[in-house]
C-alpha cells in the first residue's frame, strides 16, 4: 500500500491510496469526496469514476463525488414534521430541499486522519453540522471513513451523533462509467440490482408513494441487463426523468450479499455494490447542460451512474419507506462497499 498526500487549492487537500494490484483511489477533504478511481488494464490505467481536476469546478457541480448530507435525496417543499416538532430546512431545487440543502456536506472542508495498515490504508474525514444548520435540529458530528484495501474493495462508513433527535440519511455522489470516459453513454454497461420494488416520482423528482414491482417495467434489473434496453423505453416513468432517476428498494442488506453490479460493455471490468442501507438512488446523467470539462472531455447525457445508498427519500413521509431518524445520543453507523474486478 502507498499513500501520497497533495494540496488540491483552496487549502484542500488530495490523498492518492494505491494498493499492491495497482488500484488508485484519490479523495479530498473538500466534500470528503472520491476524485478518481485508477483500475489497471492492458493499456494503462483507466479512470472508471467521473470527476474534476480542480475545486473550482467541483464548486460548479458540487455533488459529483461527495458526500451528501444531512439528508440525501429531496425533502418536498422543505418540510418535515419530527415527534411533535414542524421544521422548515432550506429549498435549493424545485420548491424542494435536496442532498441537505445550500451549502450541504459537498462544500463542506473536512478535517481528516490517516489510518495505513499492511493491507489497507483509510482516510477519516469528520465535521460538525450546527443546530438549526440548514433548519436541521440537533449539533451533529459526523465522519465518513474511506478505505481501499488489497483485495480490491473501496468502501465507504459513515458514523454520526446528535445531541437533539434529527433526521440523517447520508450517502456518496459517486459517478461510475467503466469506458473511463464521460463521452461515452453508458447505454452498453450491463445493470443488475437486487431489487423486486422501486418507488414511482412526480415531475419535480419526489416520490409519490408507491412502491411499484419492477416486473415487466424498464426499470426490471433483477438479471443483468443493459441500460440502453431501458434508455430507449417509452414507459412514462423513463420519459419523466430521461432515464432513471429512482429509489429501487433492495433485497440484500448485508455487507456479505451483492446489492447491485455494473458490467462493462467489454465484461472486462466489474463493480459489485455491497450495503447496510435497505435502498439505492440509481441516477444515470440524466441532465448535463452547464458541467465543467472532466479531464478534457465533455460529460454526455447518460454519461455517468450513481448508486446512491440510503434510505429511500421519502421516508420522512411515508412510514414503509424506512426510519430516517436519529435519536439524541444514539450512535449511527452504516458502511457500502464497491468491489472492482477487472
Amino acid at each position: 500500500m502507498k499513500l501520497i498526500q497533495s494540496p488540491f487549492g483552496d487549502e484542500a487537500l488530495l490523498f492518492t491510496i494505491e494498493n499492491d494490484n495497482g488500484v488508485i483511489v484519490e479523495v479530498t477533504n473538500f466534500g470528503a469526496r472520491i476524485v478518481n478511481l485508477f483500475v489497471p488494464t492492458a493499456s494503462g490505467h483507466k479512470n472508471i469514476v467521473l470527476g474534476f481536476d480542480s475545486i473550482d469546478d467541483y464548486k460548479k457541480e458540487t455533488y459529483c463525488g461527495a458526500t451528501i448530507g444531512r439528508v440525501a435525496g429531496r425533502i418536498k417543499n422543505g418540510e418535515f414534521l419530527l415527534g411533535e416538532s414542524f421544521y422548515k430546512t432550506s429549498v435549493n431545487q424545485s420548491g424542494n430541499t435536496l442532498h441537505g440543502g445550500t451549502p450541504g456536506f459537498d462544500e463542506k472542508l473536512w478535517s481528516y486522519e490517516v489510518n495505513e495498515k499492511e493491507q489497507s490504508t483509510s482516510i477519516i474525514f469528520s465535521t460538525n453540522a450546527l443546530h438549526n444548520e440548514n433548519g436541521f435540529p440537533g449539533n451533529l458530528e459526523v465522519s465518513v471513513t474511506y478505505t481501499l484495501d488489497n483485495l480490491n474493495i473501496w468502501s465507504v462508513s459513515y458514523q454520526a451523533k446528535s445531541d437533539k433527535d434529527t433526521i440523517f440519511n447520508p450517502t456518496n455522489h459517486v459517478y461510475f462509467n467503466l469506458t473511463g470516459h464521460p463521452s461515452k453513454p453508458i447505454d452498453d454497461h450491463s445493470l443488475q440490482i437486487c431489487s423486486e420494488e422501486f418507488a414511482p416520482v412526480n415531475t419535480d423528482t419526489t416520490v409519490t408513494g408507491e412502491k411499484r414491482s419492477v416486473i415487466e417495467t424498464p426499470y426490471d434489473f433483477r438479471t443483468p441487463k443493459k441500460l440502453k434496453s431501458t434508455f430507449e423505453s417509452i414507459d412514462a416513468e423513463v420519459k419523466k426523468v430521461q432515464g432513471v432517476d429512482h429509489p429501487f428498494f433492495l433485497t440484500c442488506t448485508e455487507l456479505d450479499q451483492m446489492a447491485a453490479k455494473l458490467i462493462s460493455p467489454d465484461g472486462e471490468i466489474k463493480v459489485e455494490v455491497y450495503t447496510e442501507e435497505p435502498a439505492i438512488v440509481v441516477y444515470t446523467a440524466n441532465i448535463v447542460e452547464g458541467v465543467p470539462l472532466m479531464h478534457g472531455e465533455k460529460l454526455i447525457q447518460h454519461g455517468g451512474i450513481t448508486f446512491e445508498t440510503q434510505v429511500a427519500p421519502g421516508a420522512i413521509e411515508f412510514e414503509d419507506f424506512g426510519d430516517i431518524i436519529l435519536r439524541a445520543d444514539e450512535n449511527y453507523g452504516s458502511q457500502t462497499k464497491y468491489k472492482i474486478i477487472f
